[in-house]
């Protein structure tokens, strides 16, 4: 049975991969496993060592507490995982289009974005 931080620290890998242009292929080239590994580790079957997440984070340019962030359940409670907005594909498309956005113009358009969401 997937463990709920297992399957949790495999999305923020699966979703920082993609964030980054990064396939399966390249991670796992990169920490010197095979891209199996990766897809269970993404998936929450395996669970990733902490030698290997920090190999991993290394790689994704993240600190290892990336993988952590969203996990509820302190003081003995069974952890949960928060509502993930970049759980979405299509938010992750939005993400990934407006960060490729050239810096001035990205800035013009969230203040578009933020009067919109005012008036809405």
């Amino acid at each position: 049975m997937k463990h709920p931080v297992d399957v949790h620290v495999g999305k923020r890998i699966r979703h920082r991969r993609w964030m980054v242009g990064m396939t399966q292929q390249q991670l796992a080239d990169s920490v010197g496993i095979k891209f199996q590994q990766i897809q269970k580790y993404e998936t929450g079957m395996n669970r990733v060592s902490a030698s290997r997440l920090w190999d991993i984070a290394r790689t994704l340019g993240v600190s290892i507490s990336f993988f952590f962030e969203g996990l509820a359940g302190d003081n003995g409670a069974e952890p949960t995982v928060e509502t993930d907005i970049l759980a979405n594909k299509e938010a992750m498309e939005l993400v990934r289009a407006y960060y490729s956005i050239p810096e001035a113009q990205r800035k013009r358009l969230f203040d578009l974005a933020r009067v919109l969401s005012e008036a809405a």
